[in-house]
């Protein structure tokens, strides 16, 4: 059960790091949540075999990272480096547990990839796409300097209906 009144976490007991292979069932778990998943492009019933074989395969132009509290995973969040003439955009992916959305989990993990892109990748450009009815992850974004930059109509089947997108991007400045 979601329960929005709870206090913010203490964010001493929040930790960052690297995701892990052996992360996969937290990281499947976390991501079959019917909030998190109602973000995302993911369809139900995905295997932990899958989530597993997925992690496996990350790349080197991929960043993946989690937050933790008290060695529970509550969010997800990475970043796909493009390759050739795009090498310098990147596209962000995050996802925050159902019952801690609203409380910075999110501000953490999308401060932190954009701490590794500008710091560590030489990533010029984060892009990424949000469902129109995610005003919260729009204004956080928005707090990061993302700016929106075109509409994906009909962008997605969700929840029995067809749902617009926004497409947004974050430029740093060199």
């Amino acid at each position: 059960m979601t329960d929005q009144n709870l206090s913010p976490p203490d964010f001493s007991a929040v930790s960052i790091r690297a995701a892990r292979v052996a992360d996969f069932e937290q990281i499947n778990a976390l991501a079959s949540l019917p909030g998190f998943r109602a973000g995302t492009l993911r369809l139900p019933f995905h295997s932990a075999d899958q989530t597993r074989k997925w992690l496996e395969s990350l790349g080197a132009g991929t960043t993946s990272i989690v937050a933790e509290i008290n060695q529970q995973i509550v969010g997800h969040a990475g970043l796909h480096r493009s390759d050739g003439r795009r090498a310098h955009a990147a596209n962000l992916g995050i996802g925050v547990h159902d019952d801690f959305t609203r409380r910075g989990i999110g501000k953490a993990l999308l401060r932190a990839l954009i701490d590794a892109a500008d710091n560590w990748l030489n990533i010029k450009r984060i892009e990424l796409t949000v469902y129109c009815d995610n005003a919260a992850a729009i204004r956080l974004y928005e707090k990061f300097g993302f700016e929106r930059e075109g509409l994906h109509r009909d962008y997605a089947f969700k929840q029995g209906g067809f749902v617009d997108a926004v497409a947004m991007a974050r430029l740093r400045k060199i």
